[in-house]
């Protein structure tokens, strides 16, 4: 008799997938996407905004450079904020790395995260980009997979709710208020003489954006996603910070979508990345869709329109910015040229810009790291009372 398999990743649409269980015994249900980026998986795993998510490598080889405990964007703890499970071509790569502290599978077993190698990702993803992100069940039982065990997870994938609608950045967001004093690795000082305050609110945060702000020398105040706009401005902030993080962001703005008008009315300059972009874009009255796909990766080309530079960035979003009735209030400033896409946008009379994908990185380029310096120009002509422009 044939073994059962230790591991199946079921979705919604009835396709089975079974391979070799990796990381945690455990079950996971959420949207499963798939993301190209070649490095960065710790980053990937531990980036807030896929909480809900099941994550499919397409860069066969994981693992190589092992895990540490500075590759993370999120606190080392069980996360259930960040990737559900993952799901890989081949077993997790021994690591070869002189920063590596332990395996990949051991730090999956330590966050309980589960996972499945072994299976035609190749399939798997061109069955997302042809039929869009669904919902999936994926389990790694060592004691084997049974015909009745699969039929519970299809009716739980089935079951699972969609992303639309989901307000997950309150899940997500920090439950404290907290000062950040991190630079970027191997980086000794600002690289601004100006110190300003900056209120970074939490939606599901990446660390590596508190690294960039404070690089610009920036006091930096981390606060919950439930902070109100009069919270946030009694602190004096020269700048506020819109976080990226999970889930329809239409949800989200029809919970705090008053909070963000206030802060845009307020006249203190404002910086959104991902969900941040979209929340400010809704503010001005603009309207977010859901992707098929989605953008997933380290390697998206993104057209800078004023100049015609072209920026390769990092994504990771399943929701963008409409571009069909694109509010007056707001000048469109970045392009996918992928899907032509919005990326950016600053507004016309406030000081106040946004895009879409992560100019810090962690994974990807750093081509779009010069925003953090606009940020701090933008606040700095503020200051000196100049009409800003961001």
């Amino acid at each position: 008799m044939k073994p059962l398999p230790n591991a199946v990743l079921v979705l919604a649409d009835g396709i089975v997938f079974s391979g070799e269980g990796i990381g945690a015994s455990a079950k996971a249900v959420g949207e499963i996407c798939f993301h190209t980026a070649m490095t960065g998986y710790q980053e990937i795993l531990t980036d807030p905004s896929y909480t809900g998510q099941i994550i499919t490598f397409t860069f066969p080889h994981i693992g190589n450079v092992g895990a540490n405990g500075e590759d993370i964007e999120s606190a080392d703890a069980t996360a259930p904020t960040t990737a559900k499970a993952l799901v890989l071509r081949t077993d997790v790569t021994a690591p070869s790395n002189y920063r590596s502290i332990s395996g990949l599978n051991e730090w999956l077993c330590r966050r309980g995260i589960p996972g499945i190698a072994g299976i035609d990702t190749r399939s798997l993803t061109r069955h997302i980009r042809t039929k869009g992100m669904t919902n999936a069940a994926i389990l790694h039982d060592p004691g084997g997979i049974d015909a009745k065990a699969i039929d519970a997870l299809l009716q739980e994938a089935k079951a699972c709710p969609e992303m639309e609608n989901q307000e997950l950045a309150h899940q997500a967001t920090t439950k404290d208020s907290y000062e950040w004093s991190k630079l970027p690795w191997r980086q000794e000082s600002a690289a601004n003489n100006t110190a300003f305050r900056v209120v970074a609110v939490d939606f599901g945060l990446k660390w590596n954006i508190l690294r960039c702000l404070k690089a610009q020398n920036c006091h930096i105040d981390v606060v919950p996603a439930t902070t109100s706009a009069k919270e946030i401005l009694e602190r004096k902030p020269d700048g506020i910070f819109l976080s990226n993080g999970p889930g329809d962001p239409h949800a989200t703005f029809e919970r705090i979508g008053g909070e963000i008008k206030q802060l845009v009315e307020s006249g203190v300059p404002l910086f959104g990345i991902c969900l941040g972009h979209q929340l400010l874009a809704l503010a001005f009255g603009a309207a977010t869709q859901k992707m098929q796909q989605g953008h997933h990766g380290a390697n998206h080309p993104v057209k800078h329109l004023e100049s015609g530079k072209v920026e390769i960035t990092s994504m990771n979003h399943g929701f963008c910015v409409g571009r069909d009735d694109f509010p007056e209030a707001l000048e469109e400033t970045h392009i996918s040229l992928f899907d032509n896409s919005n990326c950016g946008f600053r507004a016309r009379n406030k000081p106040v810009f946004a895009v879409q994908y992560h100019p810090e990185a962690s994974p990807g380029p750093h081509d779009s790291a010069y925003l953090f310096a606009r940020f701090h120009s933008l606040m700095q002509d503020t200051k000196n009372g100049n009409k800003a422009r961001a």
